[in-house]
């Protein structure tokens, strides 16, 4: 990307450190924070789960489960952790249909437990390939502080549909389907990456917006609210940006597959061009709004 720093961005990194702060006091009032080692961004992850973990199994009165989160502030990762270029990272692949959807939420979700196991190796290896390519793409400061639990689902062909998802409650944490490539799995890590890294952002700058300004999404092929439409308008973006530099060293069915997707996407994102100046209207944040501004015409040039 031609815009220094672009991952960089002081409010969010006070943010995970606030938060995170907090959530220690929750879980473990009256004693000093325990840090993994694997840094500020990692901790935040981590201690959500512990979060979430402890709340599940407070509500359902799972005793012994809430004294594991509360003696494990970080869900007990760090020995089971896959190493990676970018550092540690939790990788796990549990079973797609025993997954949990919260009270207030369709979408399901994973929370690190006693009862977590690492991924099989093939899989963690795959992880650490697309890390690997990630980074040599640029995108390594962005996955390295939000993709620190990744939570592999479905194992398909390429061209078929991947989905992938994230959730606000568990920050730093995304769920994807994979092909078995590291080159692709290393798009969507992107893709999930740059919505953590927008959530986090747009909270720590305090962002917030009118429901009723809503604007034409192309991806969606119909209206949505500003927090949609600008999470779009920065996600697929980082991921044409991510696919144009790395087609060049890939070939066969990999490359007509992500070649394909960025010639899908250019048309998806000029389609956004004329509204995306007036969604960053509603950015207060300088900082924030010049960063969005420049992935989405870094975007277009390509």
């Amino acid at each position: 990307m031609d815009y220094p720093g672009l991952f960089d961005f002081p409010p969010t990194s006070r943010l995970h450190d606030e938060r995170t702060a907090k959530i220690h006091t929750i879980l473990n009032p009256g004693t000093l924070p325990r840090p993994t080692g694997l840094g500020p961004a990692a901790d935040y992850c981590l201690a959500h789960h512990a979060l979430e973990g402890a709340e599940a199994a407070a509500r359902s009165g799972e005793r012994a489960a809430f004294d594991w989160y509360t003696a494990n502030p970080h869900a007990d990762t760090t020995a089971s952790s896959t190493p990676t270029v970018l550092g540690p990272r939790v990788v796990v692949a549990p079973d797609p249909a025993g997954l949990p959807c919260s009270p207030i939420s369709e979408t399901p979700y994973y929370v690190l437990g006693p009862g977590t196991e690492p991924a099989p190796l093939g899989l963690r290896a795959l992880v650490a390939g697309a890390f690997t390519t990630a980074d040599q793409t640029g995108f390594g400061p962005l996955l390295a502080a939000h993709a620190v639990v990744v939570v592999l689902l479905r194992t398909k062909q390429i061209g078929q549909t991947l989905i992938s998802w994230t959730i606000t409650r568990l920050p730093g944490t995304v769920f994807l389907d994979h092909t078995g490539d590291p080159t692709v799995l290393a798009r969507d890590l992107i893709h999930e990456a740059g919505h953590n890294w927008l959530n986090d952002a747009l909270t720590a700058a305090r962002c917030t917006f009118d429901d009723q300004a809503v604007f034409h999404s192309p991806w969606r092929e119909s209206m949505r609210p500003a927090f949609g439409f600008l999470h779009a308008c920065w996600a697929f973006p980082l991921t044409m940006l991510y696919t144009a530099r790395v087609l060049e060293h890939t070939e066969g069915d990999v490359r007509a597959f992500l070649s394909a997707y960025l010639d899908q996407q250019r048309g998806l994102l000029a389609a956004s061009a004329a509204d995306h100046p007036r969604a960053l209207e509603l950015i207060r944040d300088e900082g924030l709004r010049e960063r969005l501004a420049a992935v989405h015409r870094q975007a277009l040039a390509l």
